[in-house]
């Protein structure tokens, strides 16, 4: 009898963004990272950091692929002040702490004095009239 197959792999979808398979609201781009707005946002300007290699955790990308994401989180959290003067970081490593995507990502949060973004409820999809207009706030230099 045959074995079955195993299924395919699912892709990355951070993976298929960097590599431009996928669509995404760019904010900013070099050679090894990117930073995206989040398609579910939990505020306005909601925004993710990601390396463009792919690894599921901090710890497991090199030194080097490490400093350029901070690099990246940094010059993007000069940015984010143009939203609003306060913002959470945050970063899930592994399903127990949230973690959905598995390739290794900053979320960007800004706070406009609401209550906590973080808990459990339904998130609507970015719009593509507020998406392009976070962008055109956020991707400039």
């Amino acid at each position: 009898m045959p074995s079955p197959e195993a299924p395919a792999p699912v892709p990355c979808v951070f993976c298929e963004i960097a590599a431009h398979r996928s669509p995404a609201y760019v904010l900013f781009e070099d050679a090894e990272t990117m930073a995206i707005l989040d398609i579910f946002p939990f505020t306005r300007g909601h925004f993710l950091v990601i390396p463009k290699q792919h690894q599921e955790r901090l710890t497991e990308l090199p030194e080097d692929g490490q400093v350029a994401l901070i690099r990246t989180l940094d010059r993007m959290l000069r940015r984010v002040r143009r939203l609003a003067p306060d913002y959470n970081v945050a970063l899930n490593a592994g399903r127990a702490a949230g973690q959905i995507v598995f390739h290794v990502h900053f979320h960007v949060i800004p706070r406009y004095g609401e209550a906590n973004p973080f808990q459990a409820r339904h998130r609507l999809p970015i719009e593509e009239k507020e998406a392009s207009a976070v962008v055109a706030e956020l991707s400039a230099s």
